[in-house]
């Protein structure tokens, strides 16, 4: 899950976090014929026994589900780019992958996202900073949007609710570290921050979800 000074780093990497990496340089096909039988010959090769990881009990728990909030809108159009022509805003890019929680990348799931303006309102006739999409082949998906502003009672956060095919949908938000308001917003919760950082135009982020099922 993501790390912060509010969510310290484990001790070395974690298998979803080395699954992440083998998927970024590796395609699909050839991950699935290799990562298993190479993690199997490694331990062979060091006198241990592969230890079974259904449950990614390395702390890759099942990302925690948070309310829905009074603006969602169901039927967001399909799309990856949020960003409004003409509208203010920090440039914010946000990519992840969606993980079962025995660590196996999720194809084909929904993701929706829905976000305040830089403002901090909802559109609440149309679809302004609204959308959904689903995961490529390798479970990952990729958001261009911008920084949602803040508004009363709450910190900074983007909403989203992703479902893999033939399962529950577990609704939650995101957080951005460092945000003052972090502190006093009673939903805010540090298992849910995304990582972040600044490319000089903007602001690139992290998140990798885990469902609560075994693919």
């Amino acid at each position: 899950m993501p790390q912060s000074e509010d969510h310290p780093e484990q001790d070395g990497p974690t298998r979803k976090s080395l699954l992440r990496a083998a998927l970024v340089a590796a395609p699909a096909a050839a991950l699935l014929s290799t990562a298993v039988p190479a993690l199997a010959r490694e331990a062979a090769e060091h006198g241990r026994t592969l230890a079974p990881t259904p449950q990614c009990d390395d702390g890759d728990d099942p990302t925690p589900p948070q309310m829905e909030g009074p603006y969602f809108k169901p039927n967001s159009p399909r799309r990856t780019d949020l960003v409004v022509p003409g509208h203010p805003g920090v440039a914010l890019a946000v990519s992840g992958y969606v993980f079962s929680r025995d660590c196996r990348p999720v194809p084909g799931a929904l993701v929706d996202f829905w976000q305040a303006d830089n403002a901090g309102g909802y559109d609440n006739v149309g679809f302004n900073y609204r959308g959904h999409q689903f995961t490529d082949a390798q479970g990952a998906f990729q958001l261009t949007t911008i920084i949602p502003g803040l508004y009363p009672g709450r910190t900074r956060h983007l909403h989203v609710k992703v479902q893999a095919p033939d399962q529950p949908v577990l609704t939650t938000q995101l957080y951005f570290p460092g945000e003052p308001r972090n502190g006093t917003d009673m939903l805010f919760d540090p298992r849910l921050l995304m990582n972040v950082t600044n490319d000089g135009t903007g602001q690139l982020a992290e998140f990798d979800f885990v469902l609560d099922f075994t693919a």
